[in-house]
């Protein structure tokens, strides 16, 4: 199955979009608590040492930035791409998971600049239904921790 640089930007933006919602859906909690973009900060951080499970999370998601920042540093250097430290700074600000998706809208648009005939990607029909899914199963977690 071959998808286009369209839809594959489309895909990202609305993981991107799901990403924002299901983050600063939570983060706005902090804000109600009225302790300023500082306060907020710091108890976020605090909380993500509660117990194993957010640790590991933690750990887990910070980890996989790193590797993700490594690589959308050096893909941006190596396509041209302007200011790719915003993502890593909007990472920090915003959140990896609406970030992320950015880039790799971005880097969609470097690389067509690129090659003359677009090029697809192909996926076999296993690859779109693990991944539509893995897509159900973390939006469903997001509904899960919006409404607690």
């Amino acid at each position: 199955m071959t998808i286009t640089r369209k839809t594959l930007c489309f895909v990202y933006g609305v993981i991107g979009l799901v990403a924002l919602v299901g983050t600063w859906g939570n983060d706005l909690q902090y804000f109600r608590m009225g302790l300023g973009y500082i306060g907020f900060t710091v108890r976020f951080w605090e909380d993500t040492l509660a117990n194993p499970g957010s640790r590991s999370a933690t750990v887990d998601l910070l980890f996989m930035s790193l590797a993700a920042t490594v690589w959308m540093l050096l893909e941006a250097r190596r396509l041209g791409m302007r200011w790719p430290w915003l993502y890593v700074v909007g990472s920090l600000l915003i959140a990896v998971s609406v970030m992320y998706p950015l880039f790799l809208i971005n880097r969609e648009r470097a690389l067509s600049k690129l090659e003359a005939p677009p090029t697809g990607y192909n996926f076999r029909v296993y690859d779109v239904l693990g991944l539509i899914a893995l897509g159900i199963a973390f939006t469903a977690y997001i509904v899960i921790t919006l409404t607690r």
